[in-house]
């Protein structure tokens, strides 16, 4: 049973076949090789403008999200805290891939320590999952702020925030923490080629030479809860947010109210629908080249952690004000 690549930050499976690549007989190497973009190694440099740029920019507006969110008094509250999660988890996701992922298309350092591709492994797969934990933590703010607004600052005290922040971030290391422990038991005989710029679960799990199937249950598990949980939870929020806002007298006071939830809203489409788009290609386009694959797959890891802070930024008026005093000043 092959794990689906719905979600691909979890547990993806690259369509390969390591027949593609030269391969070499021996047991449990200590280092991996990590390809880049098999078949366009020639234009890693260009490649690596456009990565570089967003990387750039995830970097910079996922900080300066954290400083607004920090030093501005009323920006202190449920929504904005769990904001600040939220760019935190960009920030350590990006982190996670791009140092590597640029060294490989800058100076071709392409091995990778056994131990440090397991790392890499779980907190790629990690801070997925608190992404999306945060995301319905979001969902049940806007859900409390618009059905129950004069119990909001009751229902939502710091208190409750935290334990949210923590229940999401134990959440997220308890899922992730079985990956690299099945990765660790496999033996590897076949190659120690990764036809790809890091180490993800499932591509790693490719090289072994043993029964896998552990690996591909837990990732499809994983993924179930992600799927079946968070968005089944979320949509039930907005079902009821719809509700409420369909239930307003007047016209304005709709526009007004949907308003509050555009930003999440957007943030929740950069993150999964991504993701349906490269489960459908790898259904129904067999015939897409393995360099468009992994291209794809690496533009959506950095998608979420390069735009959230864009749609944040504009879309809420107290960051944007907040942003334009510092640029003036």
């Amino acid at each position: 049973m092959q794990e689906t690549p719905f979600c691909l930050r979890v547990g993806h499976l690259l369509p390969y076949s390591m027949s593609d690549f030269n391969t070499t007989d021996f047991t449990n190497p200590s280092t991996f090789i990590l390809l880049g973009i098999p078949g366009l190694e020639a234009a890693h440099v260009w490649i690596s403008i456009p990565f570089c740029t967003m990387y750039a920019i995830a970097v910079l507006g996922n900080f300066t999200i954290l400083f607004i969110v920090k030093t501005e008094p009323s920006l202190h509250g449920p929504m904005y805290y769990f904001l600040f999660m939220l760019a935190v988890t960009d920030l350590i996701i990006s982190m996670t891939i791009m140092p590597k992922m640029l060294a490989i298309y800058w100076f071709s350092s392409r091995e990778i320590y056994f131990s440090a591709c397991l790392t890499q492994l779980y907190f790629l797969h990690c801070f997925s999952v608190m992404e999306s934990g945060i995301f319905v933590a979001m969902a049940f703010d806007r859900y409390v702020a618009i059905c129950h607004p004069l119990r909001h600052s009751t229902i939502l005290t710091n208190s409750v925030v935290a334990k949210i922040g923590l229940a999401v971030l134990l959440r997220g290391g308890m899922l992730a923490l079985p990956f690299p422990f099945l990765v660790r038991q496999w033996p590897y005989c076949k190659t120690n080629i990764i036809p790809q710029p890091y180490c993800a679960h499932m591509a790693v799990v490719k090289l072994a030479c043993a029964d896998t199937h552990a690996s591909s249950y837990y990732g499809l598990f994983v993924v179930l809860c992600l799927i079946g949980l968070d968005v089944s939870f979320i949509s039930l929020s907005y079902t009821q947010i719809l509700r409420v806002i369909f239930s307003l007298p007047t016209k304005d006071a709709r526009i007004k109210t949907f308003e509050t939830c555009i930003s999440h809203l957007c943030a929740i489409f950069v993150f999964y629908i991504p993701n349906l788009f490269f489960s459908f290609m790898y259904r129904f386009a067999q015939n897409v080249p393995l360099h468009l694959h992994i291209l794809i797959a690496n533009v959506y890891l950095l998608m979420p952690p390069m735009l959230n802070p864009i749609i944040y930024g504009v879309r809420t008026k107290q960051i944007r004000d907040r942003l334009l005093r510092l640029c003036t000043h």
